[in-house]
């Protein structure tokens, strides 16, 4: 078996492959001088809504203004208070507080790592408490208007969305998808009997193209997604200094454009993206498989019934993951965590309040989980590999019989 390094993420083969598609689009951009806005912008952001099964699509500077934006546009305003899990990406929780709203965490299922809707019922019934005088749920902890949830589409799995919306509908909740890892990802509804895209379940979505994302740009971009025109409409003014037209500033607004070389790279590789979501489908069958008899104390993902994920990253956890992630580095395998640090831990959010312990599910999580090599390229003998030094560290590092090593919830 080949000893030659495992990277843990490959971006240099298929912009190989779509090299000369990629320069073209350089060429296009040179040629015509359409570097802001334009036929490119438009014709992708055409293409990426008809993909997520939305009306209209967006384009942003980066995911963080998508999510930004898209709350902003949905009636978010300062002193909102808005629900969020505290395991994420910081871009999550910095866009909310960017828009001027309060945080009040809830912690995640312990199998999806997604919001759980049981702890998100509980936090609406026991830590909210209605105004006397509107009516409105009122933060306990922020002591702001519950405004909005943002559910987090972690590790290309959506949310529990069913549960999800029928809690925003009962409470005149807004839903703001975070969907910047779960491009094409599809979640099978109870409500209609059929699979809905990631982007077209809340009232908006933010999703970000990051390069390392299943659908990455050549640099920063981003886009919302929404069924609503006139948050389509708002979006469009706010990503462009609050312009209805040239020099006409209704509102004001931010320089969040998406750069007319980037949308056309992304129109390029969104061609592909079907594709690769499935190879990486493919991909994360072939580690269930390698890991079968791999031991209770290796966790994989959990993919539910009403789950179609689209593997962004492929997360195991395991007690001991220091250690088992320096001995893959030994071997030549390249990973990582997502993420190490709850949020509600960092220091950017000393001085609100939050200790350890206050949501438990994520801070084992955090301790435990590792994103191991995932990409369309990913060959079989690579995934042995990784499967043989996995399960090779596990069973030396696992702990006596007895002791649960699982998420406690």
């Amino acid at each position: 078996m080949s000893t030659a390094a495992i990277p843990f993420l490959d971006l240099v083969t298929p912009h190989r492959e779509l090299r000369d598609e990629l320069r073209a689009v350089v060429d296009t951009a040179l040629d015509t001088a359409g570097f802001i806005g334009g036929p490119m912008v438009q014709d992708f952001e055409h293409d990426f809504a008809e993909f997520c099964e939305t009306r209209f699509c967006v384009g942003m500077a980066n995911g963080t203004d998508a999510l930004r934006l898209a709350l902003i546009a949905a009636g978010i305003e300062p002193g909102d208070t808005v629900l969020t899990v505290p395991f994420s990406f910081f871009a999550t929780t910095e866009a909310i507080s960017q828009a001027g709203a309060r945080i009040h965490f809830v912690d995640v299922d312990p199998r999806t790592y997604t919001i759980d809707p049981v702890r998100l019922q509980e936090c609406l019934e026991s830590e909210c408490t209605p105004d006397a005088h509107t009516g409105r749920l009122v933060s306990n902890r922020t002591g702001g208007p519950v405004t909005a949830i943002v559910p987090v589409h972690l590790y290309g799995q959506m949310a529990d969305m069913d549960p999800i919306r029928e809690l925003a509908a009962r409470y005149d909740l807004i839903v703001v998808e975070d969907a910047c890892q779960a491009h094409g990802a599809e979640y099978l509804s109870k409500s209609d009997g059929r699979w809905h895209k990631a982007g077209s379940m809340g009232r908006a979505a933010a999703f970000s193209f990051y390069p390392g994302k299943n659908l990455g740009a050549c640099g920063e971009a981003g886009a919302v997604t929404t069924n609503d025109e006139r948050i389509a409409r708002r979006c469009q003014m706010l990503r462009d200094h609050g312009q209805s037209r040239k020099y006409c500033h209704d509102i004001e607004g931010y320089n969040a454009r998406l750069d007319a070389i980037q949308a056309g790279m992304l129109q390029v590789k969104l061609r592909h993206l079907a594709k690769w979501n499935d190879e990486r489908r493919e991909r994360a069958r072939r580690y269930d498989e390698l890991f079968a008899d791999a031991g209770a104390q290796l966790v994989l993902p959990h993919v539910p019934s009403w789950s179609r994920p689209v593997y962004h990253l492929y997360v195991v956890r395991f007690a001991e993951r220091a250690r088992l992630q320096r001995e893959l580095a030994t071997a030549g395998i390249g990973t990582g965590i997502h993420y190490p640090i709850p949020l509600h831990l960092l220091k950017a959010y000393e001085g609100r309040g939050f200790a350890p312990g206050d949501f438990p599910v994520t801070e084992q999580a955090a301790d435990h989980v590792l994103s191991l090599p995932m990409f369309p390229g990913l060959a079989l003998e690579q995934q042995k590999r990784v499967a043989m030094c996995t399960v090779a560290s596990t069973a030396r590092h696992a702990r006596p019989s007895g002791r649960d090593t699982s998420l406690r919830s």
